[in-house]
């Protein structure tokens, strides 16, 4: 029987996790909430970087890594490939496609933090949708912005910005409301691929809005690439 060490975190790892059995390990580094009703191990934590993870991996006897996390856990996705080398086994990872921009899209691409707040230095209320990264910058938003910003968990904003607690996947209904109610002039989001966070795209296309959006970062090699929870479901029952 293979033993599975899941790394996970988001929506698409959560659905293979339900098809684990206690045998197999789910893993998470502890932000948002932790499953209860998961029939595999769940484990909640750091490993100490790919040689700590190698440990692990040896320590629990694991014959297979699969890298469910984030598109932008570019670390973890680097110590998970590295972390499997090391412990001779194999390693899978899901790597869903990005979106692409339609007719009517206005997207300004960015590589890091510096290019995003410069690209947004002419607008005056934008939606950050990067997970918890803005909240690191509080303090330096300019004085002619207001930001709201869209996150797991709830976090005190302040005079200039507002923090939305929300999980996806959010409804193209409720995100039209949303930017009708805050007048959001720019968009800010990570290209995450999937459906769940997709409609804030087709509000920001509807009204004409442009979209500063994050660069994915480079991912290492894998054994096996798969672009659908289903295609790595049934690879994994071949195996057995």
């Amino acid at each position: 029987m293979t033993r599975v060490l899941l790394l996970g975190g988001t929506g698409d790892a959560l659905r293979i996790a339900r098809q684990l059995g206690a045998e197999h390990v789910y893993s998470l580094a502890g932000l948002g909430k932790v499953p209860d009703d998961l029939s595999c191990e769940v484990r909640v934590g750091g490993f100490g970087g790919s040689e700590g993870m190698a440990r692990y991996i040896e320590d629990e006897r694991i014959d297979l890594v699969i890298d469910a996390t984030h598109p932008y856990a570019a670390q973890i996705s680097a110590n998970a490939a590295q972390a499997s080398r090391a412990a001779r086994v194999p390693c899978w990872a899901l790597r869903r496609e990005g979106w692409q921009p339609q007719t009517g899209d206005d997207w300004r691409m960015v590589d890091d933090w510096a290019e995003l707040t410069a690209a947004l230095a002419s607008f005056r209320r934008p939606l950050f949708t990067l997970g918890r990264e803005p909240l690191a910058h509080l303090d330096d938003i300019p004085p002619q912005q207001f930001w709201t910003i869209r996150c797991l968990d709830p976090y005190e904003g302040n005079a200039h910005a507002r923090i939305l607690a929300a999980r996806g996947p959010f409804t193209l209904e409720d995100e039209r409301a949303l930017f009708s109610a805050e007048a959001f002039d720019v968009v800010v989001s990570k290209n995450s691929g999937g459906s769940a966070t997709e409609a804030k795209l087709e509000v920001a296309r509807e009204r004409g809005l442009p979209v500063v959006m994050l660069r994915r970062p480079e991912l290492p090699a894998v054994d096996r690439e798969f672009a659908d929870v289903t295609g790595l479901l049934e690879a994994l029952q071949v195996l057995g």
